[in-house]
């Protein structure tokens, strides 16, 4: 079950959002959080019952320590003379973080690490290949901050049923944002949250409808082209690489940024703002200003909870630029158990490097010139992050600069299928372009299409406001198209979901 699957919108999310009001309706507060709880272990155990056990006993021990760690810090502050309950404390949230980070290393890093092992000194260990559990790297994240905060004094003392709340609610819970106690279970706190708030109702569903037709209209047709040209094993043209490696470049944006936005509609529904993890990345200017825009809540975590403890810029320019190369090549690694993602990682780490020592030479690139070097470099990086193996992304990138092949291709050379999408148009167009474009040429009117959506205002920049007549129209259009398109869908699960 997913936000885009009919059994989700018609069934669970109705269900959820009318029982749990109605116990809060009746003043069964408690009740209507256990609800909500209940009903979101059951959306994780859908996916698979038998990891049920993992997240509740991940969100018991780390409760636990939590606790224990939030009253040590008042203890501390009241027994000044005391100072060893810092070192105790000390010890305990590193033993903590250590737990949360090795049951995340066996599930998703074993067969990585083995095979490494077996390639570097010949031996021959068995992989077990553990099947990954759903949500564990956003909910151990999640914990991890949550045990850092009790360290530092800066949580509430939270019961087991409202930390099982901050943990589990269903919005967040799959692929995040990663979020902090801070932003959410004071919302949760508030009475006013309690109660039915129709504005939030008409915005969580106008933003749900954009994200819901972001994913199953457009994102899941660009992934059929982006399968094909990456996971088809042919050799690739000119043409037919940039539709490929744009394909996937604008099927992993609107697939996150509909995931993002339906999360965020879903938990407005509940009275409870999401933090915005997703603001128009393709827009920015550089690639410090698309790392604050794509995925902001990991970008958030890295930095405070990887770059600033590697020392940040506090400690020389060369150990700066250690910091953010170490600090992405983890990030690539958090992705994936593979060496492509650690590809992926460095680039985006060594790219910081680079802009970090331009901007100290003080010369700005004119805005457009900004804006494509930085969107080439993230089309070319995000072959590496969507190929399986190192070959199959060279496979694209060599397609991508082979310029003989743009015009090398006669319409005799063609598959038939690659001309069967326009009839007498194709015949046409084979005319006045060259042949070996043809076949691409719904995938580039796409391409076209999606560059015209991103530069116009983003779902959170569209739901400003009140919503109003036109607003819900325009909503109501894009939720009946999305709907039709998810009804006659086989399954299709969301790209972060495998991270």
């Amino acid at each position: 079950m997913i936000f885009s699957s009919w059994q989700f919108i018609l069934i669970f999310l109705p269900i959820s959002f009318f029982v749990y009001f109605w116990l809060n309706h009746q003043r069964l507060i408690t009740a209507g959080k256990v609800w909500l709880v209940a009903a979101s272990l059951f959306f994780y155990a859908y996916w698979d019952v038998q990891y049920l056990p993992l997240i509740l006993g991940s969100i018991f021990l780390n409760f636990a320590i939590g606790t224990g760690l939030a009253q040590a810090h008042e203890r501390s502050l009241r027994e000044t003379k005391k100072p060893h309950h810092g070192v105790n404390r000390k010890i305990v949230l590193t033993t903590g973080i250590a737990a949360n980070l090795l049951l995340l290393g066996y599930f998703k890093y074993t067969d990585f690490l083995l095979s490494n092992i077996n390639i570097a000194l010949g031996t021959s260990f068995p992989l077990p290949h553990i099947l990954l559990p759903l949500a564990i790297s956003f909910f151990t994240f999640t914990q991890i901050v949550y045990l850092v905060d009790s360290y530092r004094g800066e949580t509430a003392e939270y019961d087991l049923l409202n930390y099982s709340l901050f943990v589990t609610f269903f919005p967040h819970l799959i692929a995040g944002p990663i979020v902090h106690h801070r932003q959410i279970m004071p919302q949760f706190s508030s009475h006013w949250t309690l109660a039915r708030r129709y504005p939030n109702i008409l915005k969580g569903l106008f933003i749900f409808s954009i994200g819901l037709f972001k994913k199953v209209v457009i994102a899941d047709h660009f992934a059929v082209w982006a399968t094909a040209g990456f996971d088809g094993g042919q050799t690739l043209g000119f043409f037919a690489a940039w539709a490929a490696s744009l394909s996937y470049t604008f099927q992993l944006y609107f697939d996150f940024s509909g995931y993002c936005d339906m999360a965020i509609g879903a938990s407005l529904l509940f009275n409870i703002w999401l933090p915005i993890n997703f603001n128009s990345p393709y827009k920015a200017l550089d690639i410090q200003d698309f790392w604050r825009r794509w995925h902001i809540t990991l970008s958030s975590f890295l930095r405070d909870y990887l770059y600033i403890p590697l020392g940040g810029n506090r400690s020389g320019e060369y150990r700066t630029y250690f910091n953010l190369f170490a600090t992405f090549v983890l990030g690539g690694l958090w992705h994936g158990a593979t060496w492509m993602f650690v590809i992926w990682g460095a680039m985006h780490g060594a790219a910081l490097v680079v802009h970090r020592f331009w901007t100290r030479l003080r010369k700005p690139m004119p805005t457009a010139l900004a804006w494509l070097v930085t969107f080439m470099f993230v089309n070319i990086s995000w072959v590496f992050f969507r190929a399986k193996t190192l070959d199959d992304a060279w496979r694209v990138l060599g397609g991508m600069i082979d310029l003989r092949s743009a015009f090398g291709h006669t319409s005799a050379s063609l598959p038939t299928s690659d001309l069967a999408w326009g009839g007498w148009l194709s015949d046409l167009a084979l005319q006045v372009t060259p042949a070996s474009l043809v076949g691409q040429i719904p995938t580039y009117i796409a391409i076209i299409a999606a560059f015209i959506i991103i530069a116009q205002k983003n779902s959170m920049e569209m739901a400003s406001g009140t919503i109003g007549r036109r607003r819900l129209t325009y909503s109501a259009a894009l939720f009946s198209v999305a709907m039709c398109f998810t009804l006659a869908a086989t399954s299709s699960v969301f790209l972060y979901f495998n991270f």
